[in-house]
């Protein structure tokens, strides 16, 4: 499980990397509310997300090297959250908290 995760980070992050300086995040992440019935960062599948159209673009939006691999099917079981530690120049707190911002503006889904 270990090999395919170390893999799969640096499927994800390899072309961003050579392209992209190194950068570490020394900020506190900020507080982001979950919305009872929507999508999180920290609590939804990534494979979730990639199903709605909707949702999907949000990531599409922020995170374009990573919905656009062709290693990420590998990750739909996992979270953001739990992507960020094989991606984090990708997927700072700061990152995270955009797109969570952006997915608590999505309707509801029933």
């Amino acid at each position: 499980m270990m090999k395919t995760r170390h893999a799969l980070a640096l499927a994800l992050t390899a072309p961003v990397m050579a392209l992209t300086p190194a950068t570490a995040e020394t900020t506190a992440p900020a507080a982001v509310p979950s919305p009872a019935a929507g999508y999180s960062v920290e609590e939804t599948a990534l494979g979730a997300m990639l199903d709605d159209p909707a949702a999907k673009a949000v990531l599409a939006k922020h995170i374009p090297a990573i919905v656009g691999s062709d290693q990420i099917q590998m990750a739909r079981g996992m979270t953001l959250k739990q992507l960020q530690q094989y991606a984090g120049d990708m997927l700072s707190d700061t990152k995270l908290a955009d797109i969570q911002a952006d997915l608590n503006k999505l309707p509801t889904k029933k």
